[in-house]
């Protein structure tokens, strides 16, 4: 879990909904951390002491490498746990447009979420499903193709003439 936890940029997290969501993490102390709400990457609904899913991607393929049952925990701002959680995040947060007060906003406007283990790994390298687990694309407009107009080989090939 820790190995792969801390090459990766990207974990999966199971959400209330059962979808899952891409969240940028940090591994301290035993578990995955990250920060959103308010400004930052949204966590859509995660509640302290509610049980989830983690899964780890290949940073370089993408795929999955491993996957394991996580609590839910919220330390409180402020606190000791909270300091060294984002102490750990503000290391990894890029482009932030206010890194001077970047812990002042997390504290005021921000969730700080530290996912546990709860047990071993549900997938792992010698125990991955069959399935993919790829969602179908959502229906819209946008991912339809239509055919390309008529005319438009012969527009492409007169860009190289000159007049």
């Amino acid at each position: 879990m820790e190995e792969s936890a801390k090459k990766s940029g990207l974990v999966w997290v199971r959400v209330p909904d059962g979808s899952q969501r891409a969240l940028w993490h940090v591994w301290h102390d035993g578990a995955v951390h990250v920060v959103g709400d308010g400004d930052e990457q949204p966590l859509y609904g995660l509640q302290d002491g509610a049980e989830t899913a983690v899964t780890v991607r290949s940073k370089d393929k993408g795929g999955r490498l491993v996957s394991w049952p996580a609590r839910v925990v919220e330390p409180s701002p402020g606190s000791e746990g909270w300091k060294a959680a984002v102490e750990e995040l503000k290391g990894k947060r890029l482009n932030a447009p206010d890194t001077d007060t970047l812990l002042e906003r997390w504290a005021s406007q921000s969730r700080v979420l530290r996912l546990e283990p709860t047990g071993p790994l549900a997938e792992g390298p010698q125990s991955m499903p069959s399935s993919a687990h790829a969602a179908p694309p959502v229906a819209s407009a946008a991912t339809t193709r239509r055919p390309a107009p008529a005319a438009l080989p012969r527009l492409l090939t007169r860009r190289g003439r000159k007049p």
